[in-house]
């Protein structure tokens, strides 16, 4: 990956820092680029997750990486297990920058810091949990476990705007300590002219030359919209015999959230072959040039990758009127937006582009513009280092 330019950041050499998070597929797919980042600055980096399948692999491509157990779920007992582990390893290591991700490794790891006395926490909402759609005693809960966590957290990132603002009204974190990051990916490794039109990937999927390919990127959990997508392609799929749709993801062994086995199932006894589901993939771009359409039926999200993923590569997209979707997404512009758990919605909404491919086409094409406008990994990456560096120059850690 090409190193982002933050040539401003001259004496940031000798910094020690930590990046945690639950699992080692959060670490692979969504902190490489910043992690890289930070080692271009002569940051010294080790990233903290429990033990998994790819944290040999990070280790070869010369990564730092420990394993200390984090549960996803919030057990008393296991979250107080992982906090004494982590105590003990941050007073071993002395980090001077903890950098934390995903809900429950972030508040047990914000407390750890605090107890250890890591001098600069960071703490980067990829999403709140709560959302507008959840009961209310429930939501005051996390609402109140993000309030803990925040007094614990020197900075808070969030991806999208809205997550910002919900930080700031709900008490969370100050408006001085909060800052919008956005998302975004490498524009080299998602752009159509180098990938090419997909007709390889069909054939390799089995899937026909001139179907109409709706897909799906995303953990196979009911949260993301699975079962809604899979209701939408078994009504869509009885009227339009030329439309497939491709699955892609799988659900984590370390996910608490709840499986869609049973609808996926269903669907497959009634889609047959027009239900391609090949499970975890590297090769996202060549998997989006196959498709015709992104979805994304997510209930909730922080500023969802896969969507500008798909727009970086030209695709209109379907999602769910939810924060950081709607964020991106331009209804009407660069794609359509549907209320969430609304299947009948959502297939109306695929049916729009199966019935006008022109229009999904010119859809795509103002997507993408809008993604090498706002989304550039590189400018995302830059803006953490600076902000980072410049709370550490306060604290005297540079």
């Amino acid at each position: 990956m090409e190193r982002p330019d933050v040539s401003g950041l001259a004496g940031a050499l000798g910094v020690r820092v930590c990046q945690l998070c639950a699992v080692d597929f959060t670490v692979r797919n969504f902190l490489l680029p910043l992690i890289d980042g930070m080692r271009g600055q002569g940051w010294s980096v080790t990233a903290v997750c429990s033990p998994g399948p790819f944290v040999d692999d990070l280790r070869r491509g010369g990564y730092a990486v420990d394993t200390i157990p984090i549960s996803r779920s919030m057990n008393p007992l296991s979250a107080l297990r992982s906090t004494i582990a982590l105590v003990r390893y941050f007073r071993r290591e002395r980090f001077d920058v903890l950098h934390v991700h995903t809900p429950v490794a972030a508040l047990i790891g914000r407390l750890a810091a605090r107890i250890a006395g890591i001098p600069l926490v960071v703490y980067t909402a990829h999403g709140f949990y709560f959302h507008d759609e959840m009961p209310r005693r429930k939501r005051a809960l996390f609402v109140a476990l993000e309030r803990f966590g925040g007094r614990l957290t020197d900075l808070l990132f969030s991806q999208s705007a809205e997550d910002a603002e919900e930080a700031v009204k709900e008490g969370i974190a100050p408006r001085e300590r909060v800052l919008a990051i956005g998302n975004g990916v490498d524009v080299s490794c998602f752009d159509p002219a180098r990938v090419g039109a997909g007709e390889t990937a069909r054939a390799a999927l089995g899937i026909p030359a001139e179907a109409f390919v709706v897909g799906m990127i995303g953990r196979q959990v009911r949260e993301k919209g699975v079962a809604e997508f899979l209701a939408a392609a078994a009504d869509l799929a009885q009227r339009f015999p030329k439309i497939w749709f491709l699955l892609i993801g799988e659900r984590l062994p370390s996910d608490h959230a709840s499986g869609v086995e049973d609808e996926f199932s269903a669907a497959k006894a009634q889609l047959g072959e027009r239900l391609v589901a090949p499970g975890l993939r590297s090769d996202i771009p060549q998997m989006l040039a196959t498709m015709d359409l992104f979805c994304l039926p997510s209930w909730r999200e922080g500023m969802p990758r896969t969507i500008i993923e798909a727009m970086m590569m030209g695709k209109p997209v379907v999602a769910t009127d939810i924060r950081g979707a709607r964020e991106e997404v331009v209804a009407e512009e660069t794609g359509v937006l549907v209320p969430t758990r609304a299947p009948g919605q959502l297939a109306a909404a695929i049916e729009r582009f199966v019935r006008d491919p022109a229009w999904g086409t010119q859809l795509g094409q103002a997507g993408r513009q809008r993604a090498l406008m706002l989304y550039d990994e590189k400018k995302v990456i830059a803006l953490q280092l600076e902000r980072i560096a410049q709370a550490a120059r306060q604290r005297a850690l540079l």
